[in-house]
């Protein structure tokens, strides 16, 4: 952190040959500490500290999803003086206000994650992360291959102005029916491709595991016929004896090719449910590198160097059919 220069310290400084050690502590700001998709950027974050003796990993966000608390502990570490934030906001305009005070105080952004909106783009040096637009792209390619002929759908999201689930949700939306929709999110679809979206959905979930699975729950009890289940996050999954005991009824549909569960993130409970049929496919991120290349790109961006914006971390794709070796070594 930021530290007036002891007169030890400026002593040493001015010895031949000397050279002031400079200690950094950069923050990891998660949407939500309670999220196990974000438990790995944090793992992440902490390898990455292991390997830079000179960098402390603050990870430090929400207990549970909440917009508001976010930003307060935003402006908090603003008022702190860490020498760096790296945040995946949950409300983009919001967070984009508060880091206006990180940019008044000299200290560098970066967002991780989710992004800000392209017009508070120049609040942040770069962006590390899944390119998200290219989700909600191989979460419907998958929903296609399985339904060639369309049908109705149900799509999933997280909070209504989370950037990174809005442009997931555009994805989805462009890529079955073959369109461009405009803005993220997109109008839900009414026909385009053969794809219509049904009444009651998309649901906002708010990051929130049993919000979700309730959610999916109550529309494939009222919706038999549903063609496709679409997430755009894992929060459906989260909770695997709930996620599992709301699904295994409609499992015959789901082997017969009639219906599809499709859903971002690759985490291991996930992956264990594809194994077992209980999805069919899952679109899956990176969440360690991203904690973890974030506290290099932090130190770069502390010390001065020109960094690469944005960086993407890429894409798993898994099916039934290759779920045992999907996974990026």
């Amino acid at each position: 952190m930021r530290r007036l220069m002891t007169a030890a310290a400026l002593a040493a400084l001015l010895m031949p040959g000397a050279a002031l050690a400079q200690d950094y502590t950069f923050a990891l700001v998660p949407k939500a500490m309670n999220n196990p998709f974000f438990d790995l950027a944090r793992d992440g974050c902490n390898k990455a500290q292991e390997e830079l003796p000179d960098v402390t990993c603050e990870y430090i966000g929400p207990g549970e999803h909440t917009e508001m608390e976010q930003i307060q502990i935003v402006q908090d570490l603003i008022s702190k003086g860490v020498d760096g934030i790296a945040v995946a906001p949950s409300n983009a305009p919001a967070m984009a206000k508060a880091l206006k005070a990180a940019a008044d105080a000299g200290i560098p952004v970066m967002t991780w994650d989710s992004d800000l909106l392209e017009e508070d783009k120049a609040l942040r040096s770069t962006y590390v992360g899944t390119k998200n637009y290219d989700i909600g792209v191989n979460l419907a390619e998958l929903t296609m291959e399985r339904h060639p002929d369309g049908g109705t759908i149900c799509l999933q999201t997280g909070g209504a102005a989370a950037a990174n689930h809005n442009e997931r949700l555009l994805g989805i939306r462009e890529t079955l029916s073959g369109e461009t929709l405009g803005t993220p999110p997109g109008d839900p679809l009414s026909g385009q491709g053969g794809w219509t979206e049904i009444s009651g959905c998309p649901l906002i979930t708010d990051d929130d595991g049993n919000k979700a699975v309730q959610g999916m729950t109550d529309i494939l009890s009222a919706n038999p016929d549903l063609t496709a289940f679409v997430s755009t996050g894992a929060f459906t999954q989260w909770f695997d004896n709930a996620y599992r005991q709301a699904v295994e009824p409609y499992k015959d549909r789901m082997d017969s090719g009639e219906m599809s569960i499709i859903v971002a993130d690759t985490l291991p409970m996930q992956m264990e449910q594809l194994s077992d049929g209980l999805s069919n496919g899952q679109v899956g991120q990176r969440p360690f590198e991203m904690g973890y290349r974030a506290m290099f790109i932090m130190k770069d961006l502390a010390e001065g160097k020109d960094v690469e914006d944005p960086i993407f971390t890429g894409l798993d794709v898994c099916t039934n059919a290759n779920a045992g070796d999907c996974l990026a070594q």
